[in-house]
């Protein structure tokens, strides 16, 4: 007989939040990526052009870890349009010793949200310079939010500039962010004007041609791009890669087919085989992120196995602290 423990999305929101832990759960994991023999398969993902849906399914195992999560992360981005989220979902977390179902997460990807946002408060963390103040986000979604309130968990941030294609949803978004946050929020409608005297600049959209430019950046700022997950998505001008002065990989080999780095690729800005540091190596320092207070750094976030795993695993923990789910025998 095996027992399965089934949680909902109400019950992982009331024990999984986007605080420190998830931030430190999330760095941990880049951190065993870089010094720990990890076994992370290529992302298969699946296009459905028609209706601007994808699925991606990720996976990882962590020595060291008890358990792995495969995670199944459908993103349909005309949902909006019919009052559905974009970014729906489930993880399932198996015994690492028996390969047995231990957990189902039934999130509709707000796993996902928490671990991304964490991923981009861990970016901040090593590479934005310890003073930043004013953040520029791109984006007026979920993850436009998360964002901002991860920065804000590692980075003293006290102003935030918002921009959308969709100028209502940039002053909706904003208007809550001083609201609920307390923060000095306004959305902008230049994104030029958004990025001058950003200290961190992050994008957040699956937008399939550059809303970032390189001619904006100056220096000091840094730069988290996190929409690009996928070959045609492509948020950032490929020339801001040659722009900044260091570029953090979270994992190189998919950047270099998933990520920005793809796009400067296929422009013939960077050469394939050039190599470049990934986070995780930062985390553990055997590489070097933001060398000097002038430095423009840019981190490219696809998106990880090992971070499902991690928050899939933290989520595991705290459901049996908290004695939740329903536990389903077999």
């Amino acid at each position: 007989m095996s027992r399965m423990t089934i949680l909902t999305e109400a019950e992982l929101r009331k024990i999984v939040k986007l605080d420190l832990a998830a931030v430190a759960c999330v760095e941990d994991a880049f951190r065993a990526l870089a010094t720990q023999r990890v076994a992370m398969s290529p992302i298969l993902r699946l296009d459905i052009p028609e209706h601007r849906g994808e699925v991606d399914v990720k996976t990882a195992y962590v020595p060291g870890l008890d358990g792995f999560a495969i995670k199944i992360s459908p993103g349909f981005f005309d949902n909006p349009k019919l009052g559905l989220p974009s970014v729906n979902g489930m993880m399932v977390l198996l015994s690492a010793t028996t390969g047995l179902v231990e957990a189902l997460l039934l999130d509709n990807g707000y796993l996902t949200d928490v671990r991304t946002a964490a991923a981009g408060a861990v970016a901040a963390k090593y590479l934005a310079h310890e003073g930043a103040k004013v953040a520029a986000i791109f984006g007026a979604g979920v993850q436009a939010r998360l964002q901002l309130e991860a920065l804000m968990l590692v980075r003293p941030i006290r102003e935030a500039r918002i921009w959308a294609r969709d100028a209502a949803k940039a002053e909706a978004l904003a208007a809550n962010l001083r609201a609920e946050l307390g923060i000095d929020a306004r959305a902008e409608s230049d994104g030029a004007q958004a990025v001058a005297g950003a200290d961190v600049i992050v994008t957040t959209t699956p937008s399939e041609t550059p809303i970032l430019m390189a001619q904006w950046l100056s220096a000091g700022q840094h730069v988290t791009a996190m929409g690009s997950d996928a070959e045609h998505k492509n948020e950032i001008d490929p020339e801001a890669l040659r722009r900044a002065n260091v570029y953090v990989a979270d994992r190189l080999t998919q950047t270099r087919v998933l990520g920005e780095l793809h796009h400067a690729i296929e422009a013939g800005l960077v050469n394939p085989s050039t190599e470049f540091a990934e986070l995780g190596q930062i985390i553990a320092g055997t590489a070097t992120g933001r060398r000097s207070p002038y430095d423009i750094t840019f981190c490219d976030l696809t998106g990880t196995g090992v971070q499902d795993t991690a928050i899939a695993t933290l989520a595991r923990e705290r459901a049996r602290n908290a004695g939740a789910g329903t536990i389903f025998d077999s």
